[in-house]
């Protein structure tokens, strides 16, 4: 993230430029990671898990002269049920409306069948597109070179990048490239704004990101949070109130945990996370329900940006 002095030093004697940078690639290839890492604070969830950003989720970032919005889009795969569905198709309206497009591909898992089913994607909706190898520093350089081969005999591809996404090894380049090939235009949003998330939905994000840490295989997808309620107080903290909704009984114990252990230590880690992200005092109230089948409920879908049928 740009700070507010090297904002006032722009020279105003260069054209301004601002673009959207949809990034793509499938589960966990570390889009998230990256968009947090070029921002330089968190706005989107990162998980070892796959599947974990549910929405369309703007970084904003200022570089030089250009306002760079990248556009962290759930990952690509093959659907089965309707949140599957929302999620690809939210992936790929990204891509649509965006001026460059990113397919990050990680570099530990290869072409796997999801990136190739992108390739497809892109090559049919007649875009291109910039390749990002990720995690290059998991690999060994024959199979770096051999990945590298595969896709960029593929003419959809601008340009190739090699990036540690984590360690942010190779980003910079990256970054200006986008920096001088997004058009020439007004900034979109104030130069000191990181993203378009409300506070209450990235909130729950963060809750829900610690549900995905602490809990590992015990609850794979069956949890979504909600904040009900955020209050401002006079001493300038903020209580928030958030309800995890579950699908079953069974998986309303798991949240607790025993004597209520497990979510104590998630509201604990969410908190201080929210404290830091909101640079003031988190008050943090955690409740669990069942509600068997929240994923056909269309109310999430619109606090989400889906499309619930898509």
């Amino acid at each position: 993230m740009t700070d507010s002095t090297e904002i006032q030093m722009v020279n105003e004697t260069e054209p301004t430029r601002a673009g959207f940078i949809a990034v793509l690639g499938a589960p966990n290839a570390g889009k998230s990671t990256l968009i947090n890492h070029v921002v330089g604070a968190k706005v989107s969830i990162v998980s070892s898990k796959v599947q974990t950003t549910r929405t369309r989720i703007l970084g904003i970032m200022m570089s030089g002269q250009s306002q760079l919005i990248y556009i962290d889009t759930p990952g690509i795969f093959q659907p089965r049920k309707r949140l599957d569905r929302a999620m690809v198709a939210a992936a790929w309206g990204g891509a649509g409306d965006a001026d460059m497009v990113i397919l990050i591909v990680d570099c530990s898992t290869g072409l796997d069948t999801n990136t190739k089913n992108i390739v497809a994607g892109l090559k049919k909706q007649q875009r291109k597109a910039i390749l990002v190898l990720n995690k290059v520093d998991l690999v060994d350089k024959s199979i770096l070179l051999d990945l590298t081969s595969q896709l960029h005999d593929d003419t959809i591809f601008t340009d190739v990048y090699m990036i540690s996404a984590l360690k942010g090894d190779g980003v910079d380049k990256l970054v200006s490239y986008i920096t001088h090939a997004v058009p020439e235009g007004p900034w979109m949003f104030p130069p000191d704004q990181i993203s378009d998330m409300p506070a209450r939905l990235l909130a729950a994000e963060i809750t829900r990101e610690q549900i995905y840490h602490q809990l590992h295989q015990e609850l794979p997808y069956a949890a979504t949070v909600e904040t009900e309620s955020w209050e401002e107080k006079k001493d300038g903290s903020v209580a928030i109130n958030q309800v995890i909704y579950v699908e079953r009984d069974t998986q309303k114990g798991i949240v607790l945990g025993k004597g209520g252990a497990k979510i104590k230590s998630i509201s604990s880690a969410a908190r201080k996370e929210l404290g830091e992200i909101l640079e003031q005092e988190v008050h943090l109230m955690l409740f669990v329900k069942v509600r068997a089948n929240w994923g056909d409920d269309p109310e999430r879908y619109e606090d989400w940006g889906l499309d619930f049928k898509a």
